[in-house]
């Protein structure tokens, strides 16, 4: 059997997307592991959203360079070497001129014709093959069924690209346009997870709450709204969270959802980019501040345990102290369960990367300091009224240290607790004793059972 080792960078979509790439290459004889020295193959599934990404792919690069000749040298073995996802959608060009000895570039569209690739490449004559275009063929519809379980939480990708394009932003470029799976095909893909030990299941999008779909009896079309009350119909699957939503995709059925679903988790993540309206217009966001807020209030009329979370970016082109003071008013009036933040970076080929009135960087630092004080607040005291309570939790995985059993709580926060193996799957009654800034501590004495594995 052959070894493939696949790290993965940046967001929970990639995560699916690498385990896909597995299950696509699993047919050919590749099986995981968990040393890219004993690879034979390798891949970097990779990001373009944050600053320096591409660089931190060519530093990874370097580093396989050299396990690649070593193999050759001492064990007269070929090591392919493949870059997948964004970086390799946007700088595949750069990534061959670079990297020669890369074998493979394939783009987040085309992963399913991996092991096309695989027998096109020839390591020894230097060449990278390369597969980047938008294909006319739907990758999901070349997957396949069959696919080694996910364990107690899995990922399922719904929707894929985006019609938004906010000034910031490259996914338009590197996932394409919105597109939606059909309904049936994810209610399939849940059975299968559920019947291989799926407890919770978060469907994933770039835009996820803009999915849209047509029934089997093509009655009507469908909203996430409406595919998350089919999901929760399914026997065995007893949590559903989505991921990542836009506040102009957040309609009525999607908010009454969290109030009638009760396996539709009370977390939410909305971002929001920015507390300014004249930010927000520069973003193209399309919506204002007081629009969100209004957002907020209507679901938290509906759900008053919801728990939020966000994304900012600070130092955003034109970005004045008024704008900077209007996000930490937002921030403020919303209090977030948890949030992202970051300093504007400029992405190549995003009409923000040339504009006027750039921030200093200094300036960025500050600003994104006096944000994360904030937001640490806030999280720290969300995580501190949950001490006390009984809260149910999905055991996922052991710990990093012996004896440690760790889970996820309704409000996605991190559990840790002592226990056993055996408790992986199951959904407990923990009770909290102490919380942390990122993850609150339970005892499993009053722990309670249900869902056994």
């Amino acid at each position: 059997m052959k070894k493939l080792y696949i790290k993965t960078f940046g967001c929970q979509m990639n995560v699916y997307d690498s385990e896909r790439m597995a299950d696509v290459l699993a047919p050919t004889g590749y099986t995981p592991t968990q040393a890219p020295e004993d690879a034979d193959m390798v891949i970097l599934n990779t990001c373009h959203i944050r600053e320096k990404a591409s660089e931190k792919v060519f530093s990874d690069l370097g580093r396989l360079r050299v396990l690649k000749q070593r193999a050759q040298d001492q064990q007269n073995r070929q090591m392919l070497i493949a870059v997948a996802g964004c970086v390799a959608q946007a700088e595949g060009e750069e990534i061959t001129r670079r990297a020669p000895y890369v074998d493979m570039v394939v783009g987040p569209q085309t992963y399913h014709r991996l092991p096309e690739l695989v027998a096109k490449a020839d390591p020894a004559a230097r060449k990278s093959v390369v597969d980047t275009e938008f294909p006319e063929e739907v990758k999901f519809d070349f997957l396949p069924e069959e696919a080694s379980p996910r364990g107690p939480a899995a990922f399922l990708s719904v929707q894929e690209g985006c019609d938004k394009f906010c000034s910031f932003c490259v996914v338009p470029y590197t996932r394409g346009a919105e597109f939606s799976r059909p309904a049936a095909q994810i209610l399939d893909e849940a059975r299968r997870l559920v019947a291989g030990g799926t407890k919770e299941i978060t469907l994933l999008g770039q835009n996820v709450n803009a999915w849209h779909g047509t029934p089997a009896d093509n009655r009507g079309e469908w909203g996430l709204g409406r595919l998350l009350r089919e999901l929760a119909e399914i026997d065995g699957l007893e949590r559903l969270r989505y991921t990542t939503s836009h506040p102009l995709d957040m309609d009525e059925a999607l908010m009454t959802a969290h109030r009638d679903i009760p396996a539709l988790m009370p977390y939410l993540h909305l971002p929001v980019q920015s507390g300014s309206d004249s930010i927000l217009s520069a973003m193209n966001r399309r919506h204002t501040a007081d629009d969100y807020r209004r957002i907020i209030d209507r679901l938290r009329t509906l759900r008053p345990d919801i728990a939020l979370s966000g994304d900012f970016i600070v130092g955003f082109p034109g970005e004045s102290d008024k704008d900077f003071a209007d996000t930490i008013k937002l921030v403020s009036d919303v209090g977030y369960a948890s949030a992202y933040s970051f300093k504007y970076s400029a992405r190549p080929g995003t009409p923000a990367s040339g504009a006027d009135g750039q921030i200093d960087e200094q300036v960025k630092s500050d600003r994104l300091a006096a944000l994360q004080q904030l937001l640490d607040a806030q999280q720290l005291a969300f995580n501190k009224k949950c001490e006390g309570m009984r809260l149910p939790v999905l055991i996922e995985k052991q710990g990093s240290r012996d004896g440690q059993m760790t889970g996820r709580s309704p409000f996605m926060q991190s559990v840790y607790l002592s226990g056993e193996a055996s408790w992986i799957g199951r959904i407990m009654d923990l009770d909290i004793t102490e919380a942390r800034q990122n993850s609150l501590l339970c005892t499993p004495a009053a722990a309670s059972t249900k869902g056994a594995a």
